[in-house]
């Protein structure tokens, strides 16, 4: 097979758009090498031209939920209790394709929310080229204290019977059989809500004590994977993040205090800033728009790692970039903020391969018009997309 010559009007390198780099070469799915078009043209590779545009890595998503659909369609508790497992499979398999049309070359699903295991199946599929789909990184279902979680609202004697939407585990024993089911059903990543809205007045309460979140992330590192907690409350994700865990999402509420705790281990922060706006308007809350950007404003403050994540699901797979947009609106620089789409998420994936245009990696290529640093919405219509290797047609 002929290597391909993809040649725009510029690179961008991770940390900015490079005019002097304008083409990359790839062979065998991996990229061979990136320089100008006259440089790179020997062998008559396959030329793909594509003027006006800048060549940028594959995005990354590591929030998403590929088998929900957009609570303004049905809501959360409906999907779970309603619709069959194959309806949800088979919207997931074109939730997957609008996402990689958008240019979103990997993901990180969060949970099936009821669906089971149905994620890794949806990893090997796309893995096979059974069906078109981002790279999945998948946590089957997330862990959640018992009573905690949703679907709820029955009648007493009933609610055990009613089928939950993440897999419910309570002490250090039973956590630890759950955390090390969930792997051996090929979970990369375990997922905990260290905290949720079960509060007696409806507030997000801490859900886990700092021993039980300690069990999971420990069994998750002792088997060479990663953990995310969900964590809304300030002293949720002081737990978490003293607990080991890899990830925080949401950090909605989050401190000073607490973010400097999160920069101080290293622990990395997906905002979901897409969600949270999504979510506010459907609900008619602005405040939480208000709360999420103080608390991202806090994060930036205290030098926090930040990593895109969206929470795709609740609102339309395929506008994944949003949450680009939204960092950036929120005050981050652009270059930060693609990065956190690209290298910066690889690295939490600890994948040297994705999220960059360098000779090795994986030749995971998009293309967007002109500058994304001068104008970060055109991140959200990707001209262009390759695959490993693989030029997507959809």
């Amino acid at each position: 097979m002929r290597p391909y010559l993809i040649a725009a009007d510029a690179v961008f390198d991770g940390e900015r758009v490079r005019h002097d780099l304008s083409a990359v070469r790839v062979s065998g799915g991996v990229i061979e090498a990136v320089g100008t078009r006259e440089t790179l043209g020997g062998g008559e590779p396959e030329l793909i031209a594509l003027p006006g545009t800048t060549l940028v890595p594959g995005l990354i998503d590591l929030h998403t939920h590929l088998l929900l659909h957009p609570y303004a369609e049905v809501p959360a508790q409906d999907q779970m209790l309603r619709d069959p497992l194959a309806l949800r499979i088979v919207r997931a398999t074109v939730a997957a394709r609008a996402t990689l049309a958008a240019g979103f070359t990997t993901v990180r699903d969060l949970g099936t929310e009821g669906a089971g295991d149905a994620d890794i199946g949806l990893r090997e599929a796309f893995a096979r080229g059974v069906a078109p789909g981002p790279r999945v990184f998948a946590a089957t279902r997330a862990i959640v204290a018992t009573g905690t979680y949703v679907p709820r609202g029955f009648a007493p004697e009933v609610c055990a019977c009613i089928p939950q939407g993440a897999q419910e585990a309570d002490g250090v024993e039973t956590l630890t059989r759950v955390a090390r089911e969930q792997l051996r059903a090929g979970a990369d990543w375990l997922k905990v809500y260290a905290d949720y809205s079960y509060g007696a007045g409806g507030e997000s309460r801490p859900a886990f004590s700092l021993d039980e979140l300690r069990v999971v992330a420990a069994i998750a590192h002792d088997a060479g994977r990663f953990a995310a907690a969900h964590a809304i409350t300030p002293e949720g994700m002081r737990r978490a993040t003293l607990a080991g865990f890899d990830t925080i999402e949401h950090g909605t509420d989050g401190t000073p205090e607490v973010f400097a705790l999160m920069a101080e281990r290293g622990t990395v922060l997906c905002p979901t800033l897409a969600v949270n706006e999504a979510l506010a308007t459907l609900r008619g809350d602005p405040s939480r728009i208000e709360r999420a950007r103080t608390a991202f404003a806090h994060a930036l403050a205290e030098g926090v790692t930040i990593a895109n994540g969206s929470d795709a699901g609740p609102f339309a797979h395929g506008d994944n970039a949003t949450e680009i947009r939204l960092m950036h609106a929120y005050g981050m620089p652009a270059a930060a903020a693609l990065d956190a789409a690209t290298h910066g998420a690889a690295d939490v994936l600890r994948r040297a391969d994705l999220g960059r245009l360098t000779p090795g990696a994986t030749a995971d290529v998009i293309a967007v018009a002109g500058d994304p640093l001068a104008a970060i919405d055109v991140l959200e219509t990707v001209r262009f997309v390759m695959q490993n290797g693989t030029i997507i047609n959809l």
